[in-house]
This record gives C-alpha cells, sequence and structure tokens, in this order.
C-alpha cells in the first residue's frame, strides 16, 4: 500500500511516496500451515510477528493478517480494535437448501438433547464437543462448557465422499485444497494432496457465491465437497483466521487474511 508520509527538508517538510508491506502475526506454534504462512509472507515481502506469550506488538492495523488459534485470534483483535470477519451460527441453515442438499437447523442443546433420531450435530461457533453422529439426543456430552443454552447445528446424515476448502475474498475463491477423501486425509505417502477434483470445486463455491441470495463475509474459508447420489453441496463456513491451508499456497491464502482483519475503532 501507497502512503505520503512527511519528510524532512532544508525548507520544512514533503510528502513522499512509500510503499509500506502488510504485517502477519502468526501463531508461536510450529506447525506446517504456520511455517507455509511464513513462505508466503516471504515472496511477498511481508513483515512477520509470532505473538508469544499473548504479547501483541504494535502494529499498523491497516495493513495486517492474522492467523491464530481461535483463544489467541480473538486476544489479538481484542488487543488491537480488529473484528475478524467470520459467518454468523445461522449461516448455514439460511442458505438456499439447492447448495446445501441436505437439512440443515440452528438449535440449543437442550433441544439437540431431545432428538430420538440419529443426527450429525456439532457446535454452532466452537469446538465445545466432538462434531459426529449421534444415535439420539440423549448420547451428546455433557460439561461446564457445555450448557443448555449452548447453539448447535442439527443435520441430516450424509455420506461426504471428497472434501475442499477455499478461501475466499470478495465472494471470490484465491486458494483451495482438498482435505478429506473417504473418511481420510486426501494426500499420499510424499504429503501431497490431492487435486483430482480441485477445478470442480473452486467453480462449484464460485457458482454459489455468485448467487444474489447467498450472504457470505468478504473474507472466510467456504468448504465443499460430494455427497455420495447428490454430488457437490457446501459443507460449512468458518473464519480464515484460525483455519488449516492444507495445501494451499501461503502467499495466496495472505491477502483472504488481511481482508478478513476488519476495524472495529
Amino acid at each position: 500500500m501507497e502512503r505520503l508520509l512527511p519528510f524532512p527538508t532544508r525548507s520544512g517538510y514533503d510528502s513522499v511516496s512509500i510503499l509500506l508491506m502488510p504485517t502477519l502475526l502468526l501463531t508461536p506454534r510450529q506447525t506446517k500451515d504456520a511455517q507455509e504462512l511464513w513462505r508466503g509472507a516471504g515472496r511477498l515481502g511481508w513483515s512477520v510477528h509470532r505473538v508469544h506469550g499473548w504479547k501483541v506488538p504494535e502494529v499498523d492495523i491497516t495493513d495486517i493478517a492474522v492467523y491464530a488459534e481461535p483463544l489467541l485470534a480473538a486476544h489479538i483483535a481484542q488487543r488491537l480494535g480488529l473484528e475478524l470477519l467470520g459467518p454468523t451460527n445461522d449461516w448455514l441453515p439460511l442458505i438456499p437448501e439447492c447448495w446445501r442438499k441436505r437439512s440443515v437447523r440452528l438449535a440449543t442443546m437442550e433441544q439437540a438433547r431431545a432428538c430420538v433420531e440419529p443426527r450429525f450435530i456439532k457446535s454452532a461457533a466452537g469446538k465445545e464437543f466432538d462434531a459426529r453422529v449421534y444415535d439420539s439426543g440423549g448420547d451428546l456430552p455433557r460439561g461446564q462448557m457445555i450448557g443448555d443454552s449452548l447453539p448447535v447445528l442439527i443435520q441430516e446424515i450424509v455420506r461426504w465422499e471428497v472434501e475442499y476448502r477455499c478461501f475466499v475474498s470478495n465472494r471470490l475463491v484465491e486458494a483451495a485444497s482438498s482435505y478429506w477423501r473417504h473418511g481420510k486425509e486426501s494426500r499420499d505417502e510424499n504429503g501431497i494432496w490431492s487435486t483430482s477434483e480441485l477445478s470442480e470445486a473452486v467453480a462449484f463455491c464460485n457458482a454459489f457465491l455468485a448467487d444474489p441470495e447467498v450472504c457470505a463475509p468478504d473474507a472466510c474459508v467456504i468448504d465443499v465437497g460430494t455427497i455420495q447420489g447428490t454430488g457437490w453441496a457446501v459443507i460449512e463456513c468458518n473464519a480464515a483466521s484460525s483455519s488449516g491451508i492444507y495445501g494451499c499456497d501461503g502467499a495466496a491464502v495472505l491477502p483472504v487474511l488481511q481482508r478478513a482483519c476488519g476495524r472495529t475503532l
């Protein structure tokens, strides 16, 4: 980003144009995702700061991207006056059924416990319990963090054949990678992620985002996949700032992370 900054001269101060590069605030964990984003930042000429001990450095919040675990990312955002973009709890139930191709409803944990048939149940906004198929609501876990008012998504059970992650900015897919195939990670013995349906996944997600009936955050992660016997469908939407990047190019993901940092002050 180019900015006009005051520069001292013999006659006073003149304005000069200086190219300021963005900063990536990165988790201290040495994960493969963090390493790929670090390398991507290097290729783009970005500066990188790892956030250790919850100490957030002073940075220009107009040129920043955040990538960290949900609690740390929320802490960074709060300290800097940022709003990390992400979906609302009811995002998935509200998108047209023709895109998700299964029934999904937002409920409370109390309502979910009343289910008498098998359903796929997950927390609507966090990971307070395992997201999986439960034979009935009576099998749902209990605990201090799992109160009756906890929002959950109750979904029709389907069989996903393959799943792809799409990093989205301004309603376009900027980077995408497979991550799951027939119940396991979709990469080979050399750690290479499969790209068999990559073009189909990107085309489907872009078509979904082009639908004027679809509301989506300006920057986010949207997972899509194929349902056995049904075809391509939307799986879910998550905040980009804490989502795994799998086989995506770090340099392509960074602008999405940057756009996902909205200012609140």
